[in-house]
């Protein structure tokens, strides 16, 4: 079975090559092309000018007879016109068709045909050979009219066009240095980033502290910064890691040492009814430390590195709140609390993790009924623009000064009553990060605690009509 390989990592300093090198290799090949092109085009006007001279100088030689053309042409001048050290000429004077003087095959057409004010000029075979024709007219004035037509071999123009061209070899030298120049400008200007990556990779290694970027080049900056953000965040997330330890090992190092002594003590009841009077007090003590340990465990989990791993669907809150509200009848029950929710006429929606929510309400939820004496009441109500829930109650509430506190791990007002570990409303704080929302903590009507759990833009949306 053949198999891909993956294709490995591709080297800066190796594309910033290609892409110098082949822009530039396109503009030499395009300036190329049109040297190339202009040498030709040159060539030939110049050479074709001066074939237009000569058909023009046997021009002046033309004379008419009446209506007959004759031709003077000196054996000296026949000489002069047909003379050349490299290619062949050929000349000829044609007057209706009929050749006056010269070479009787001249072909009067061509490819490549170039008009000129003084003439025309195209390219042609003759005997085999290819040769490069110019043609002009001369008249007496009275309407009658002759060719002149001078030809020659094409080794003139192909040996100057070559010699052109060869000036193009001092830029194809150019070219090559040039690339030279470029793969050594590319490697001194890649290697400070190599040896930046590896005081980094050092000091990363040593050390989480930020990295000192003041001699970093300014288009390296945002790299840099980023860098030291994500090494920010992971002294963050090893922190709260070290903070979640130590938090986990206090707060069970004392649950542990009273289960200890509970069962010393059941061993040594005297008789069944202590023992099992213990044994009830282990079984409460126990509850309460599954509620610790959930919590903490809980804590863990509320790390805001986490928050693009959740799935945050659109929910019913006033539904998701009566499946809670349900789940702590019983409790609301024991403690002689009317725990009740004011449902609205509107369904209010939110987009939220069910879960992590659920737990967040619960904990209002499970605070109210501590702290609510018997004959008290306990209230979930709602509002639609933005989403909140709003957990009310007619306890003895919190004094002010407290209240932007009671949501920081462990801490918990002086009025606090029984053994709580303080991290209910932390909890609560923390799932509202999550989610984008605020936690707020006012009065309620009836003097109580009011928490107001309210949803940010991003979670929020209209609420339906129907």
């Amino acid at each position: 079975m053949n198999r891909k390989m993956p294709a490995g990592p591709h080297g800066l300093g190796r594309d910033l090559q290609w892409r110098l090198m082949l822009p530039l290799l396109a503009i030499v090949l395009a300036t190329g092309a049109v040297g190339a092109w202009t040498a030709q085009q040159l060539t030939s006007r110049v050479f074709d000018s001066w074939l237009l001279d000569a058909a023009h100088s046997l021009a002046q030689l033309v004379r008419f007879d009446g209506a007959q053309a004759r031709v003077d042409l000196p054996p000296a001048a026949a000489t002069v016109l047909a003379y050349d050290d490299t290619d062949q000429t050929f000349y000829s004077v044609t007057q209706d068709g009929q050749v006056l003087v010269g070479q009787p095959s001249l072909p009067g057409t061509g490819g490549h045909e170039a008009r000129y004010p003084r003439g025309r000029a195209y390219d042609s075979q003759l005997g085999g050979r290819a040769v490069r024709v110019v043609s002009t007219s001369v008249d007496d004035g009275q309407g009658h009219t002759a060719t002149v037509r001078v030809a020659e071999t094409l080794l003139k123009r192909q040996r100057a066009e070559h010699e052109l061209l060869t000036v193009l070899w001092p830029v194809a030298v150019l070219v090559l240095a040039t690339f030279a120049a470029i793969q050594v400008v590319v490697r001194r200007t890649v290697q400070p980033l190599g040896t930046i990556a590896a005081r980094w990779n050092q000091r990363s290694h040593d050390s989480l502290q930020a990295i000192g970027a003041e001699d970093v080049p300014r288009e390296l900056q945002p790299f840099a910064q980023a860098l030291n953000d994500l090494l920010a965040r992971i002294r963050a997330m090893l922190e709260r890691e070290r903070a979640f330890a130590a938090t986990a090992a206090h707060q069970l190092r004392t649950p542990l040492a009273g289960l200890q002594l509970g069962l010393a003590r059941a061993a040594e009841a005297p008789d069944m009814a202590t023992t099992r009077k213990v044994l009830a007090e282990l079984d409460q003590a126990t509850q309460r430390h599954a509620r610790l340990v959930r919590q903490l465990l809980l804590l863990g989990r509320l790390d805001p590195e986490m928050r693009t791993g959740l799935d945050f669907v659109e929910t019913d809150l006033v539904a998701l709140a009566q499946a809670v509200g349900a789940s702590y009848l019983d409790a609301a029950e024991r403690h002689g609390v009317t725990l009740e929710l004011a449902e609205p006429p509107l369904p209010v929606a939110a987009r939220a993790h069910a879960e992590l929510l659920s737990e967040a309400l619960g904990n209002l939820l499970e605070n109210a009924l501590r702290y609510t004496p018997a004959g008290g009441r306990v209230l979930v109500s709602f509002d639609a623009a933005p989403p909140s829930i709003h957990v009310s109650d007619s306890g003895p509430g919190i004094r002010a000064e407290e209240r932007g506190l009671v949501f920081e791990r462990y801490v918990r007002g002086r009025d606090a009553l029984g053994d709580g570990s303080g991290l209910g409303l932390a909890i609560v704080r923390d799932i509202a990060a999550l989610h984008g929302a605020s936690v707020g903590l006012g009065v309620s009507t009836w003097g109580g605690c009011r928490f107001t759990w309210t949803f940010g833009p991003a979670a929020s949306r209209a609420t339906p009509t129907g």
